[in-house]
């Protein structure tokens, strides 16, 4: 982790500006092509929401905006990698937050993944033991094909991103899937958003079958 020199940053001034805002937050939803994905998983016989999380976790730490958080009010620090807080939901149907740790290695990924879900269902705690900011807040809605999707506002300054997974929906011969990403506008902007998407996209067509 390192600061961000605010004062030579080129979003200085965009940066101050939305940095006053009691909620600086804007959220896209956007359409994705799962297909390969999710054929890749149960041929594979591996979890569909492990594999295109990690699609979308290798997309988050590809584009640097998305490892940007603020701290002390009106600093930027610039995180070496960004992890996965995922909420995971029990038989009871309540759920837990958890903190899943990245690793470019899918597989290495999927064990921390199977770790946090196994910790999160025989316990009832609402939080992590690891719960810092150095991550993304994700969760999946697969009873919902939702076309648009707004997430919790506590009123205290936050940075970290936010991201839904919708129902997957078969169109045609494809499968889709709602993504909606919610970001600080302090931090980025609409075009780092559609470099977060067009990775993710890149990363989720890029299974193949062996």
């Amino acid at each position: 982790m390192r600061k961000l020199n605010v004062q030579t940053w080129n979003r200085r001034k965009h940066f101050e500006f939305f940095n006053t805002f009691q909620d600086p937050f804007f959220a896209v939803a956007a359409p994705m092509d799962v297909t390969k994905a999710y054929e890749f998983a149960k041929a594979t016989r591996n979890s569909f929401f492990a594999v295109y999380l990690h699609d979308c976790m290798k997309a988050i730490n590809d584009v640097k905006a998305f490892r940007y958080r603020i701290e002390n009010e009106n600093e930027v620090v610039i995180h070496d990698k960004i992890h996965a807080s995922a909420t995971i939901m029990r038989l009871d149907k309540t759920f837990g937050f958890s903190f899943i740790d990245y690793d470019e290695n899918f597989e290495v990924f999927k064990q921390n993944v199977e770790q946090e879900k196994e910790r999160i269902l025989n316990s009832d705690d609402l939080f992590p033991p690891k719960n810092t900011e150095d991550c993304i807040y994700c969760s999946a809605l697969p009873w919902v094909n939702f076309t648009g999707h707004k997430e919790p506002f506590h009123g205290k300054k936050e940075s970290v991103p936010k991201i839904a997974f919708s129902k997957m929906e078969d169109e045609g011969a494809k499968k889709v899937m709602t993504v909606s990403v919610s970001v600080n506008h302090a931090l980025m902007d609409g075009y780092h958003v559609g470099q977060f998407t067009e990775k993710f996209q890149e990363y989720l067509l890029k299974h193949e079958i062996s």
